[in-house]
């Protein structure tokens, strides 16, 4: 993604600040676990107890009761108690992912194209996943397997210290072991990661331009390409799984090892007297019981691993900057005079290794009418309504709207004041009301039909089978271009702008939807500021002025008629559209 994670608090903090809400679950499940735990420890003793009784020729009927008790107690609590868990587990993804939502919602437009969208996505949905075992599970199983392990270490040092002691050094090998593959599972964990992500990026790549994918011939290719990402989150996976396969077995191979010497050394001990059989077999028990908390805290650790992995890639997403919003938004506009837009000496370039979009941009709109940019490609026309908008910053010089800089305006109610048609008209999935009405939703069905025969929307409205609750598919599939452009047009509209924005709205129209938008655009200057970007001079010509722009810079302002006879790149535009003749 090109950024660096915040090194702020370390990563266990960062854990436990999302499982602080969920504590007294946690609390619960914890003691739950405990509650199973306690249980099992009981039944060596019973065990030894009852191979007593056998052995005098005592009744075993209540210690067999005893048992039977144990052991149903400990399933019923152990199965309510990882309910519990898991629960608490689903809404600590849950409140990840709102952040995280919360948090791409609100980034700032600059940090958004210097990422991956499907990279992104992953860390939404992959990323946070990772989260569930290791701030509830591991969290819980590092404390329950602790106290289980201590507690479990104390019955076999009550019951003979040697065989303990025998067993302790085969703990602490295993230990060695353990520490030393954790880092590796962090690094392959990480690495994993963030295969997926490039994976889910090179998935939204191709699918985003599926039908240019086909019309190229390069599935091939491209299936390539997203199998190699696959091959590598593959690869990344099986590491990680290949140190905690072999994290988790070292434990179990120390419980064998000991399990060995302390059936020989205890069987001597046996002989000796020292001990008697019941003990024994009471201490056996006791070390296979040391085998779930040992595994226990080995899968925490290597949880832990995981979850350090996740939050490092989630931290990415806080270090980028994001949009301040104020709080207060106001759904009706006060105010609804037409704005007055101006530039003043605004320098701008989209990175800083990159050129200068704008050098020294000037003019200004007064409230009311239409304002045409025209010039060549890459002028810096689009440029200049997203600095209106403020989807960036200039480097230099002044946006202002109504005489105020728009850093100075709040920046949910600059642009609640602006209804924006970007070049490409996106139409987002759901019915065709659901767009209409996106940045409206309270508009009343009157004005919906008002505006929906403006843009002459209302007999394509007519002929759908579902009226304006039929889905238009992902990205508006199911709509053609000029049908896009014009939903898109009436979207802004419905917001009844003081500022209306239209880049390229009639790319994709007709001659005579075309005819029709200009009377549309005509009849919304009226009582609005419109700006239009066009290359298509035609929409233009009858605009109240026109700014020519040329390699960002404004080289001309006047109207139609004005500029054909003193500009020359404007009269070579309008000659080229058979819209004047060149001299």
């Amino acid at each position: 993604m090109g950024v660096q994670p915040q090194q702020t608090d370390p990563a266990w903090r960062v854990l436990l600040g999302y499982v602080r809400p969920f504590r007294l679950a946690l609390i619960a499940g914890a003691g739950l676990s405990l509650l199973t735990g306690a249980a099992g420890l009981a039944l060596p003793l019973v065990v030894r107890e009852l191979i007593d009784n056998m052995r005098s020729g005592r009744s075993i009927t209540s210690l067999l009761v005893l048992m039977g008790v144990l052991v149903l107690a400990n399933a019923g609590i152990g199965a309510f108690g990882s309910y519990l868990l898991e629960r608490t587990a689903e809404s600590v993804v849950l409140v990840a992912r709102r952040r995280l939502v919360s948090r791409l919602l609100w980034l700032r437009i600059p940090a958004v194209d210097a990422a991956e969208p499907g990279d992104l996505m992953s860390r939404v949905t992959s990323d946070t996943t990772l989260l569930r075992q290791v701030t509830t599970q591991s969290l819980v199983s590092a404390v329950t397997a602790t106290l289980t392990l201590l507690a479990t270490v104390t019955m076999m040092a009550l019951l003979d210290p040697l065989l303990l002691a025998v067993t302790l050094v085969a703990l602490g090998l295993a230990q060695l072991v353990v520490r030393t593959v954790m880092p590796r599972i962090r690094r392959a964990t990480r690495q994993a990661q963030e295969s997926v992500g490039a994976m889910g990026a090179a998935l939204e790549r191709v699918l985003g331009a599926l039908r240019t994918v086909k019309a190229s011939g390069a599935e091939e290719r491209e299936r390539d390409r997203l199998h190699g990402a696959a091959l590598d989150a593959w690869r990344g996976g099986v590491r990680a799984a290949v140190w905690q396969a072999v994290a988790g077995n070292t434990g179990g191979l120390a419980i064998q090892v000991s399990f060995i010497v302390v059936l020989g050394l205890g069987g001597s001990r046996v002989v000796s007297g020292a001990i008697d059989v019941g003990t024994l077999v009471a201490f056996l028990l006791y070390l296979y019981y040391l085998m779930p908390p040992m595994r226990q805290l080995v899968d925490a650790a290597g949880q832990y691993q995981v979850g350090v992995a996740a939050v490092a890639r989630i931290r990415e997403i806080d270090s980028l900057p994001s949009e301040q919003h104020d709080d207060a938004v106001p759904v009706e506009h006060v105010d609804v005079r037409p704005a007055a837009v101006a530039f003043d000496q605004v320098r701008f370039r989209y990175r800083p290794e990159l050129p200068d979009v704008h050098h020294g941009v000037s003019f200004t709109v007064p409230p009311g009418g239409m304002t045409a940019f025209v010039g060549p490609s890459g002028a810096g026309k689009t440029t200049v309504f997203s600095l209106i908008e403020r989807f960036y910053e200039p480097d230099s010089g002044r946006v202002l709207f109504d005489g105020l800089p728009v850093t100075e305006w709040p920046l949910t109610q600059l642009r609640a004041a602006i209804g924006y048609v970007e070049q490409d008209a996106p139409v987002l999935s759901g019915t065709l009301r659901d767009n209409l009405l996106f940045g409206a939703p309270q508009t009343a069905e009157d004005e919906l039909r008002q505006v929906l025969a403006t843009t002459r929307l209302d007999a394509m409205v007519s002929r759908l089978p579902e009226g304006l609750d039929t889905t238009v598919g992902h990205r508006g599939i199911k709509l053609s271009g000029g049908e896009r452009q014009r939903v898109a047009i009436a979207r802004a509209l419905l917001r009844r702008p003081r500022l209306l924005l239209l880049d390229e709205v009639t790319s994709q129209l007709d001659a005579v939807n075309e005819a029709a938008l200009r009377e549309t655009i005509a009849d919304a200057a009226r009582t609005t500021t419109v700006l239009v970007v066009a290359h298509r001079l035609s929409t233009v010509t009858m605009a109240d002025r026109i700014v020519v722009m040329d390699a960002g810079r404004v080289r001309a302002v006047g109207t139609h008629t004005e500029l054909v006879a003193a500009d020359p790149l404007y009269g070579e535009l309008a000659a080229t559209q058979f819209l004047a003749t060149a001299d």
